[in-house]
C-alpha cells in the first residue's frame, strides 16, 4: 500500500535526524587526565569545585585523584578507595601544629592508560603537612615525583603517566590527539575544559534536535490531513 507523501515526509525527516545525532555521538571525545576529588561520608566522592592548589583541606579530609579518560565531570570516573579517614591514616599519629590529610591515589585501568604504559595498583597515603597547606602541597609530600606542564597542569602523579597532559582522546579510535586544557592546580578539570568544543555539539543538543524536528514534521502532517 502506498504511504500518504505526508508520512513518507515524516519518516524521512526522521531518518535524517537519527543519522545526524548518531554522527554526532560518533565524534564524542574525551580527555585523559588525572581528575580531582573531595571525600565524604561512607563512600561518597564529590568532583572538586577548584584546583588541588586552591583547595586547603582540614585536619581529617580525604582527597582524591583518578586517572581516567572522561568527557567531563559529570561522566568522570571516580576513585575507587573509599574516602575512609581513619583507615588510611590509622599508621599515622596526630601531631601538635600539623594536621593530617588522607589521600587517595587511583591511577585507574589500562583502558586508559597510554599506549606502551601500565597503571600502577591504586594506592593510599596519610600526609601530615601544615596547617595552612593546600592538596596539592600534601600531595607532594607523598607522591613524587609531580610533573606539571608550562601552564601548571597536574599531568603525572608518582611519574606515572610518562607523557601526555589531558591529551584528548576521540570516542571512535581511542588514540590521543591534540593537548586541551585540563586540570591544573587553579583550576578544576571541568571549569578549564568547559570550552573545549574537541566533541561537537553534545547528544543533547543533538537529541533536541531531534524531537523538533520530528514534532514539527508531525504538526504538518495533520494540518494537511485537516484539509
Amino acid at each position: 500500500m502506498r504511504r500518504p507523501r505526508g508520512t513518507a515526509v515524516l519518516l524521512l525527516l526522521v531518518g535524517a535526524a537519527l543519522t545526524v545525532l548518531g554522527a554526532g555521538s560518533a565524534q564524542a571525545a574525551g580527555y585523559r587526565y588525572w581528575s580531582f576529588w573531595e571525600g565524604g561520608t561512607g563512600t561518597t566522592w564529590t568532583y572538586a569545585t577548584q584546583g588541588p592548589s586552591l583547595v586547603r583541606p582540614d585536619d581529617g579530609s580525604v582527597q582524591g585523584f583518578r586517572f581516567a579518560v572522561s568527557e567531563d565531570s559529570q561522566d568522570a570516573a571516580r576513585p575507587r578507595d573509599a574516602p575512609d579517614f581513619a583507615a588510611i591514616c590509622a599508621g599515622t599519629p596526630a601531631q601538635d601544629g600539623r594536621k593530617r590529610v588522607a589521600l587517595v591515589i587511583d591511577a585507574g585501568t589500562a583502558a586508559d592508560a597510554p599506549d606502551g604504559e601500565a597503571p600502577p595498583a591504586p594506592r593510599t597515603a596519610c600526609a601530615r603537612v601544615a596547617p595552612d597547606a593546600s592538596t596539592a602541597q600534601a600531595l607532594a609530600s607523598v607522591a613524587k615525583p609531580l610533573r606539571y606542564d608550562s601552564s601548571a597542569m597536574l599531568c603525572a602523579i608518582s611519574g606515572y603517566p610518562r607523557s601526555g597532559c589531558g591529551e584528548q582522546v576521540s570516542g571512535d579510535t581511542g588514540t590521543g590527539k591534540s593537548t586541551a586544557p585540563a586540570e591544573s592546580p587553579d583550576a578544576s578539570p571541568s571549569a578549564a575544559r568547559s570550552g573545549d568544543g574537541g566533541g561537537g555539539p553534545s547528544a543533547g543538543v543533538l537529541a533536541g534536535g531531534v524531537a523538533v524536528l520530528v514534532l514539527g514534521a508531525a504538526a504538518v502532517l495533520r494540518a494537511r490531513r485537516r484539509r
